[in-house]
């Protein structure tokens, strides 16, 4: 008989563990080893709230919570003193409205805010992650961009080799955006932008406005190659002459 109560007992009490519960912060599960809580640390916290939400009881003792961590009473003592010590952890001391007298609670405020300073932190560090990640990906895409455009006028750059050889020293930034004007906005084949440079110095008149004045020229007569082109200036020179 005595067996069957006890039974019914123990039935009675998982019901209850069932039905309810201490409420401890998602958080706080999550941040308490970043913030160097030991799990038997973190035990102790949740069983301080449980005094608290449960039992109505804001300042157990350290032989309490001994008994319910399966410590001795100095072990329990010196888990308090060291979360005190960390501010992870303090004692309120206050009036107690109704009968005047002193009490002592608990407060884990530290603890809390500790945690959601951990959690800010891993936060930010995602983020910054996720931003270098996107920064990468998009200097590979510019990178793979400027090689496309590299393949698709694979001779440009030879064009400003070229120029620098025949004038004998480097170009200026106008002079090499008037060579890309010819390549990119005018659509002058490559090998009539050389062959215009090898008319200039045949001339003898090196310079930008002169070969600009040549290929404008062979555009007004349609001229698409450097054969059109000797044709066009042999005629020229022929009629000049005759």
């Amino acid at each position: 008989m005595k067996n069957e109560m006890w039974k019914a007992y123990a039935r009675g009490m998982a019901a209850a563990m069932n039905g309810g519960g201490v409420v401890v912060p998602a958080g706080l599960l999550r941040a308490y080893r970043g913030v160097g809580l030991s799990d038997t640390e973190m035990m102790l916290m949740v069983q301080l709230m449980m005094y608290r939400q449960l039992e109505g009881v804001d300042f157990p003792t350290p032989e309490q919570l001994a008994e319910r961590l399966g410590l001795l009473p100095k072990a329990a003592h010196q888990l308090l003193s060291r979360l005190m010590k960390e501010g992870l952890l303090a004692i309120d001391d206050e009036i107690d409205s109704e009968s005047g007298m002193q009490i002592e609670r608990y407060n884990w405020n530290g603890f809390v805010i500790r945690c959601a300073e951990w959690l800010a932190d891993e936060a930010k560090q995602s983020f910054e992650a996720e931003r270098e990640l996107q920064r990468s990906t998009s200097a590979a895409a510019a990178a793979a961009a400027t090689q496309a455009g590299a393949a698709e006028w694979p001779k440009t750059s030879d064009l400003f080799t070229v120029f620098e050889q025949e004038f004998g020293r480097p170009l200026s930034p106008m002079e090499c955006e008037t060579i890309s004007a010819w390549v990119d906005q005018d659509r002058y084949p490559d090998e009539l932008i050389r062959f215009a440079l090898k008319e200039a110095v045949f001339a003898g008149k090196l310079h930008f406005r002169y070969i600009d004045r040549i290929l404008l020229e062979w555009s007004r007569n349609r001229v698409t190659n450097t054969e059109e082109a000797k044709a066009h200036t042999q005629k020229f020179r022929g009629g000049r002459g005759s």
